[in-house]
């Protein structure tokens, strides 16, 4: 995860830019390290973590995702405001746009589930399915996003760090087997 970081960090195309823009460009490179954590979290992937502690965990982390997610955003919405609304009114002119506008929709919402679980009251098979298909959303179009976009992320990294993020999602998926009906819990 700090390849990229680093990369982004010493990236020519820094030179020049807002410290806000910077700051909401990093706020992105540091959303895709979460996505690589939320999953590996969810499906206790992490050795030495106790499933508590990994539930904990992952629940932190995705209240973090969120946080990161919104300095994105709204860095970006101070830096130029007309590409954010174009961007969340789906008619921006870079396709990168929409698939980050509906993976942020997705995580939104994902963790809005997380948070209201209980309240909700939702059977747990339910919630799992709709905060599973939620995060599912919000990897595929994050990782469409950050592929999409030539930025500060150097091109080898990123591809990396996105392979990374998909194949341990695909592991958690393998692990939890979330549409198992035998299995609910």
């Amino acid at each position: 995860m700090a390849a990229p970081i680093f990369a982004a960090a010493v990236s020519p195309l820094l030179a020049w830019r807002e410290p806000i823009y910077i700051a909401a460009g990093f706020a992105g490179v540091i959303s895709m390290c979460l996505l690589l954590m939320q999953p590996l979290l969810a499906g206790r992937l992490l050795p030495g973590l106790s499933p508590v502690a990994s539930r904990h965990w992952h629940r932190w982390c995705g209240l973090t995702l969120v946080a990161a997610i919104l300095i994105h955003v709204g860095g970006l919405w101070i830096t130029s405001p007309p590409d954010v609304v174009d961007a969340l009114l789906f008619v921006s002119p870079t396709p990168f746009s929409a698939w980050g506008v509906i993976a942020m929709w997705a995580a939104f919402g994902a963790a809005m589930l997380g948070l209201l679980r209980k309240r909700l009251g939702l059977r747990f098979r339910v919630w799992r399915l709709a905060h599973a298909n939620l995060a599912i959303i919000t990897i595929l179009g994050s990782v469409v996003h950050a592929l999409l976009i030539e930025g500060t992320m150097e091109v080898m990294t990123k591809w990396a760090l996105c392979g990374l993020v998909v194949l341990a999602s695909v592991a958690t998926l393998a692990k939890v087997r979330i549409w198992d009906i035998k299995r609910s819990t």
